[in-house]
């Protein structure tokens, strides 16, 4: 049972104070490393507390992925039905955004935060239900695995070799009001999997060979209890004025038609730059050689998405600048914003930094370093 596992009202009294502070919507998210470690029960467990303490909780949206024990604790619950959506022929469910705000509970719980809505719904992603649902005055438990935190994306991909596709943008995890590690060992969480308390047998012996490997597991609960740590670090620092506490660093990250790599630098860059509490800019440089116009039209998509994915990130600005020197338009751009670190990609091959023009781009921004106010950082 995960009963044992979890004080049923300690992490409620909480948000019960937060409830009670003001009339705005709060939010609260559980993370946790992987499927199957007690989010959607913990929920559950902490909804019965509220109810119990005489708050008006309804269920927006929930999987109990047939677990006895999860379901047990629905009992009881207000629970809103779904809305259908049709889609080429198909029927989908959703959560049902409409019923949730006319029904107006103090708090809702939704489930599957990272999930993609079905085409005709009024969000596409489920996150920004939650936040239409905030908007209005309602607060939100919700829970998300780690693996689909944005800008942890390339770095679990790595390590696991699963491309997530599904992810919630890190600036709507800095939103909460409480975040929440639902932790437990790997061993724990490979029993459970092995008694088919997660996947149907079926799946289990897959699933033990790929994803929930040990040593992806036991990186991914790391990555957790980090993330967790650092998110509720910021919330206790966001007390401070902004313009008391922000970090004097500024980092420029400079991207070239490498999309990949491209992914990785932005994603990594803007950890470094969250953990810093610090601007963050984002820099391509266009020559007639590598220009939106004459790269491939897949390269041209895919940077596109790069620029799409800084601003979802937020960056503080991310540029398009032309210029046949390479470097050269790198340091003015620093010198400009005042940069106090550049952060550029580890070349493929020999060739990446190759001579254009007259000009080796990393040996001229190495050749700077002692003239200049900004470190240079290569990231392979």
């Amino acid at each position: 049972m995960l009963e044992s596992k979890f004080n049923k009202t300690e992490s409620v009294d909480n948000f019960l104070e937060l409830l009670k502070k003001s009339k705005e919507g709060k939010l609260k998210i559980y993370i946790g490393m992987a499927a199957g470690v007690g989010k959607t029960y913990k929920m559950l467990l902490d909804t019965n507390a509220l109810i119990n303490n005489g708050v008006d909780v309804a269920v927006g949206y929930i999987e109990t992925h047939g677990r006895p024990e999860t379901e047990r604790l629905l009992k009881g619950i207000p629970l809103l039905a779904r809305k259908k959506v049709y889609y080429k022929g198909k029927e989908f469910e959703e959560m049902n955004l409409d019923a949730i705000l006319q029904r107006q509970p103090e708090v809702v719980v939704v489930d599957e935060l990272a999930h993609t809505n079905a085409p005709g719904s009024k969000n596409a992603k489920r996150y920004q239900d939650v936040l239409d649902i905030i908007n209005s005055g309602i607060s939100v438990i919700t829970a998300v695995n780690i693996q689909h935190i944005e800008s942890l994306n390339s770095i679990i991909e790595e390590f696991t070799g699963v491309k997530v596709s599904e992810t919630v943008p890190d600036n709507f995890i800095n939103l909460a009001d409480e975040v929440v590690n639902i932790d437990i060992t790997v061993d724990e969480l490979i029993d459970r999997l092995e008694a088919g308390k997660i996947y149907k047998r079926d799946k289990i012996v897959t699933a033990l060979n790929n994803f929930f490997k040990k040593d992806n597991l036991l990186q991914l609960r790391e990555l957790s209890l980090r993330e967790v740590a650092n998110k509720v670090e910021r919330k206790i620092e966001s007390q401070v004025p902004k313009n008391e506490k922000r970090s004097f660093e500024r980092i420029l990250v400079c991207i070239g038609t490498n999309y990949k790599l491209n992914e990785k630098l932005l994603r990594q860059s803007y950890r470094f730059a969250e953990r810093l509490d610090c601007a963050w800019y984002v820099l391509f440089v266009e020559t007639n050689k590598n220009s939106f116009e004459t790269v491939d039209l897949e390269t041209q998509r895919y940077l596109i998405n790069n620029f799409e994915l800084a601003t979802k990130l937020g960056a503080d600005s991310s540029e398009r600048i032309k210029s046949e020197q390479i470097a050269e338009a790198i340091m003015d751009f620093a010198k400009q914003n005042d940069i106090t670190k550049i952060i550029i990609g580890k070349p493929r091959n020999k060739s990446f930094f190759k001579k254009i023009g007259e000009e080796d781009i990393l040996k001229e921004l190495v050749n700077n370093l002692e003239n200049s106010n900004w470190d240079l950082e290569i990231v392979a």
